[in-house]
């Protein structure tokens, strides 16, 4: 195992409880933001959370990844539900380093004109 996810989910809810004592009003805003997509039923609960997980994994955020897995279980996720949620992150992750690719040709063709 990487990390003692479960430890690390314990940790990261009290140092959030740290800040909400430092800043309430930061992580009330965050909590009414996370709150208004959970009163929609369009997409159901278990799909909110594998959605979640794909955005965890693209912003490389460990906190997510520990509170969504655990959320997206409780929906009823299986692991196979949760491999193809990430098999979608890491398509778009490729997606996403083809199309800036381009943007870097770009900036070469632009920097080689300068320099020329």
């Amino acid at each position: 195992m990487v990390m003692d996810w479960n430890q690390y989910h314990k940790e990261i809810g009290a140092r959030v409880g740290d800040l909400a004592k430092l800043s309430p009003d930061t992580v009330k805003g965050y909590q009414t933001l996370s709150a208004a997509n959970s009163k929609t039923s369009k997409l159901g609960e278990k799909t909110r959370q594998l959605i979640s997980l794909a955005v965890a994994v693209t912003t490389r955020c460990d906190g997510c990844i520990v509170f969504h897995t655990d959320a997206a279980l409780k929906a009823g996720a299986t692991r196979e539900e949760i491999a193809e949620a990430l098999g979608v992150a890491v398509s778009m992750n490729a997606g996403a380093a083809l199309i800036y690719s381009s943007r870097v040709l770009d900036a070469v063709e632009a920097k080689s004109a300068a320099h020329a």
